[in-house]
């Protein structure tokens, strides 16, 4: 899963070092040599997990299709953004997340408390 591209429908294999990757800054991040440009890509779907190649001197608009799924691969890239929100479900729906602030009562019951004479019964 890519951290730095969040729809990416293929994995691309490096020619450098033959490893998978789903884009080139992950490339960056996890190996220490640059990436080696091709022109034969090699891609895996995510979709159906068939390879296929594809030449990118001659990359047609009918190329943005897996050829197998036709899952349509080459899509504009949705980055992350940064936001602060709260992660969990609808408060609405299950409010464990929420923090009741009340003050909590009296804790301290017993027979023989003077303070509890009102909660006896008989």
């Amino acid at each position: 899963m890519c951290k730095h591209i969040l729809n990416a429908q293929v994995s691309i294999r490096s020619p450098c070092c033959r490893k998978w990757f789903d884009c080139a800054e992950c490339h960056q991040e996890q190996e220490s040599h640059t990436l080696k440009k091709a022109q034969e890509m090699i891609f895996a779907c995510k979709k159906c997990k068939k390879c296929f190649r594809k030449d990118a001197a001659e990359f047609e608009e009918s190329d943005e299709y897996c050829p197998h799924c036709d899952n349509h691969f080459v899509l504009e890239a949705v980055t992350p953004q940064a936001t602060l929100q709260v992660e969990g479900e609808d408060a609405r729906m299950d409010n464990r997340m929420l923090k009741d602030d009340r003050v909590r009562g009296d804790q301290e019951r017993s027979l023989f408390n003077i303070r509890d004479v009102s909660d006896r019964m008989g």
